[in-house]
């Protein structure tokens, strides 16, 4: 595809590497995985190299095949497609949905402890919840119509969202050893991980919050140079992922018991907690605010990218041309933002239906991982796939070339079906199992099912309007 010369080059190298800090590194993962105690530390080292290396290395080296705006769509079209990639993009976009209410309840839960036992007699409430969700997609989503220089410095602020509390967290932890010891005790048996059906469905979550490092190649002819600047980003941001996620998760483990660090609220808890027995008690006012920016900074970053997809789809034909327009003084394409983010309130507002805020938190997380990993399927067997296709001396290969991209693809491809297999199990504490397998699985076979649907409407409409251009 063309690039599409109406959009605006403004995102640079750092900007990139926030990016996908703020995108990739949810500071609510640390406390998950440290729930589940020790072992965890065994299970992010195998989600490294099992999930993260694998997708990072495709994305450095399908982005630098195909750099062009829309990403993954590109990439899966040039493999297996228009059908194929219309699907991929479709899943992606429509699993962000649950995505921007799951992450924005969790930033809700946190901020909560910024304004003491006031705030905390709302962590029940629905409507609290709800409104905190709407309110900030509805700023999002101006401020990227608004203009990438705008959606860009809100990724780049909230990084700090990302990156503050887990500093602060590895001094605190550092200082809890200091005056008490560490609490848990890190052994052999200890760090060894139990295979049980409940324990393989939690670390699939874990395998989930690596995921993300594709999305910035969606806004490829938005960026300052992509076949150069993505894989360096990638690196440098990935980097700093790996650290955050295994060493915040270690300080949650020296420092405070599992049970501290349970529930969407489970890390600024766990700050609350570590604070109160250092005497520390006002630096939880600007950690809880943090937290919670962080989580308005990974709905920012995914919408910003995701919205691209339609974008181009729309330009593609496979969705109302509508989707291809680009405003013509923001230079962005403002209608797939505006859409996207419309439909992400309406999910947030579906998603509390029938069940209670915990209920709702955890069915909207792993609606986010079922469908959120189907296109990664894509994304593996593109990279396959295209191993075939002949390179120019500019694209910039895996190491090792083609025997080891292949070996890496199907390495994050067996991952990822294990993942999606997973993640249908509802989970133990879940009130309402039955409710809970219908949201997932039903919703998720929706999706599905409707991008298939549009995708065949579509494509009649726009034979039928060609033939009747050309009679």
């Amino acid at each position: 595809m063309p690039p599409v010369q109406e959009l605006k080059r403004g995102i640079r190298f750092g900007d990139l590497v926030l990016f996908y800090v703020v995108s990739g590194l949810s500071v609510r993962w640390t406390a998950t995985a440290a729930s589940a105690g020790p072992s965890i530390l065994v299970v992010w080292v195998a989600a490294l190299f099992c999930f993260f290396l694998p997708l990072a290395s495709c994305v450095m080296e399908l982005s630098s095949r195909h750099p062009d705006e829309g990403g993954l769509y590109v990439w899966t079209r040039e493999a297996f497609g228009d059908a194929a990639a219309f699907i991929a993009a479709w899943t992606y976009w429509t699993s962000n949905l649950p995505y921007f209410a799951g992450v924005l309840y969790f930033g809700a839960a946190s901020v909560l402890f910024a304004f003491g036992t006031r705030g905390l007699a709302l962590e029940s409430s629905p409507g609290y919840y709800i409104a905190f969700a709407v309110t900030w997609l509805v700023i999002i989503t101006a401020l990227n119509i608004r203009g990438v220089e705008a959606g860009k410095w809100l990724n780049n602020i909230s990084a700090l969202g990302s990156l503050l509390p887990l500093m602060v967290l590895i001094v605190l932890a550092i200082m809890s050893y200091h005056h008490f010891g560490p609490v848990t005790k890190f052994t052999a048996a200890s760090l060894m991980p139990q295979w049980t059906l409940r324990n393989a469905v939690f670390w699939s979550g874990v395998f989930f919050a690596f995921g993300g490092v594709e999305a910035g190649s969606a806004m490829g002819d938005e960026i300052q140079n992509p076949r150069r600047v993505i894989p360096l980003a990638i690196l440098v941001g990935g980097s700093i992922l790996a650290f955050g996620y295994i060493a915040g998760t270690a300080s949650l483990l020296v420092a405070l018991p599992s049970e501290a660090v349970r529930g969407p609220d489970g890390f600024v808890n766990g700050i609350r907690v570590l604070t109160t027995s250092l005497g520390m008690d006002r630096m939880l006012l600007p950690i809880a605010l943090f937290v919670g920016l962080n989580a308005v900074g990974g709905a920012a970053a995914y919408l910003s990218s995701t919205s691209r997809l339609p974008f181009v789809a729309g330009i593609d034909h496979y969705l109302p041309a509508a989707f291809g327009r680009i405003h013509p003084r923001y230079r962005t394409p403002w209608v797939a933002i505006g859409v996207y983010g419309l439909a992400g309130i309406i999910v947030a507002l579906l998603g509390q239906a029938g069940t209670t805020v915990r209920g709702a938190y955890d069915v909207l997380v792993s609606m986010a991982i079922i469908a959120y990993f189907l296109p990664y399927l894509f994304v593996f067997a593109a990279m396959i796939r295209l191993q075939n296709q002949s390179t120019g001396p500019d694209v910039r290969r895996v190491p090792g070339g083609k025997p080891v991209a292949i070996a890496l693809a199907s390495l994050g491809l067996m991952s990822t079906m294990a993942t999606i297999l997973l993640s249908t199990v509802p989970a133990p504490d879940e009130t309402n199992k039955v409710l809970s397998v219908v949201k997932v699985v039903g919703g998720c076979a929706v999706l599905v099912g409707a991008g298939i649907a549009v995708f065949l409407v579509e494509r009649q409409r726009t034979r039928k309007s060609r033939r009747s251009g050309a009679s």
